[in-house]
């Protein structure tokens, strides 16, 4: 008798969670355009009773996205909440937000203890790329994610500067370099071994193997348990060797093309978009910077440089348009004192801005994953 019971108690179960399964196949990714259900996000799926009400249930799981960056994360959490609870016999639902980052590109071809390997290119200098580059990598950590930042302009490296690096040669560990940990992120860059105000001056065949030494001789998850999520490559102006040595040696997960408003700057920017669809690099899409000059006394914006140009551009040439960032005094001295904006004030606008491409650029690559063939 007791085994009859047993067995209905289990298949009362396994009916409940079943039931619990078709609420929560309801809830779609917007992004993803699948249910939680069917994309595997739901996790440790348990059901318990509420005594003294037997009869009603307290259900608990986890929702594991594809990024802690999700731009809708609270969205997805607050309707599978709803969508348990308008089930008859549950009272009490807990919800916990985990993430897992997927790997991309072939395995043989990415970088050890990296997942994904991002590009932030320009078709020209003075666009601010770097303070891009910068500000969105550091994003990508505020949000949970583990990151890297590799400073490729080996004739002018900036990010040491920009993020407060201390001087000095990184430590080798285990004949590998160890990145710099700055502001929680990790960093490598030539400023570190070539002596400060000094010129490089390297041909093509040197700057490729430097970049090659950058990626591959580098521990990159030296400072971290897990594995980078994101490794944001700040390349330099142009379209040169740097990009081709990147786009030869390792898988990436794509680009990102920075540009001012400007007509004359989104002629360049074309450039860059043809280097990286020669090599079959995904373009995950445009950050229009120096949007609008923000006056630091009245708050008000002006467009100094035309407005809505980087839109009109990625529409055109249907990539996504991550956003826009203001010509903000502050990101400029945030950059110079080694303390980024994003670090000083998240509550800033403008940081505010950086977060949403971070959260827009951590989809487009997920998209990409789970589209895929």
């Amino acid at each position: 008798m007791k085994g009859g019971n047993v067995g209905k108690e289990a298949m009362s179960e396994a009916s409940e969670k079943q039931q619990i399964l078709n609420a929560l196949s309801n809830v779609q990714d917007p992004d993803l355009q699948r249910d939680i259900v069917s994309l595997g996000f739901i996790k440790n799926l348990q059901v318990e009773a509420l005594l003294p009400l037997g009869n009603k249930k307290k259900v608990r799981f986890q929702i594991e996205l594809t990024t802690p960056a999700c731009p809708v994360k609270d969205l997805l959490k607050s309707q599978a909440r709803e969508a348990v609870l308008a089930l008859d016999f549950v009272s009490d639902v807990d919800v916990e937000m985990t993430a897992r980052v997927r790997e991309s590109g072939l395995a043989e071809k990415r970088i050890p203890r990296v997942k994904n390997l991002i590009l932030v290119g320009a078709g020209k200098g003075g666009v601010g790329k770097s303070s891009v580059a910068v500000n969105v990598a550091l994003s990508l950590k505020q949000m949970g994610a583990q990151v890297g930042l590799l400073d490729a302009d080996v004739h002018g490296p900036s990010l040491a500067m920009m993020l407060g690096a201390p001087p000095g040669m990184p430590q080798v560990r285990d004949s590998k370099i160890l990145p710099v940990l700055v502001h929680g992120v990790s960093l490598m860059s030539m400023a570190f071994f070539a002596p400060v105000g000094d010129a490089v001056l390297w041909k093509g065949a040197m700057v490729a193997k430097a970049i090659q030494q950058m990626l591959f001789d580098v521990n990159w998850g030296g400072h971290s348990t897990p594995d980078l999520d994101y490794l944001v490559v700040d390349l330099p102006p142009g379209t040169g060797d740097v990009p081709l040595t990147i786009a030869q040696s390792v898988a990436v997960a794509g680009s990102v093309l920075v540009s001012t408003p400007q007509e004359i700057a989104l002629l360049d920017t074309a450039k860059a978009l043809a280097l990286f669809a020669k090599f079959k690099i995904p373009v995950l899409g445009l950050v229009e910077n120096m949007s609008g000059f923000l006056c630091p006394h009245c708050g008000k914006e002006s467009p100094i440089f035309g407005g809505g140009g980087g839109q009109r551009f990625a529409e055109k040439h249907h990539i996504p348009f991550l956003g826009a960032i203001p010509l903000d005094p502050r990101i400029v001295a945030r950059g110079d004192s080694g303390i980024p904006l994003v670090v000083e004030d998240s509550n800033h606008s403008a940081a505010k801005a950086y977060a949403h491409i971070a959260s827009q650029l951590a989809s487009q690559i997920s998209v990409r994953q789970v589209t895929s063939p």
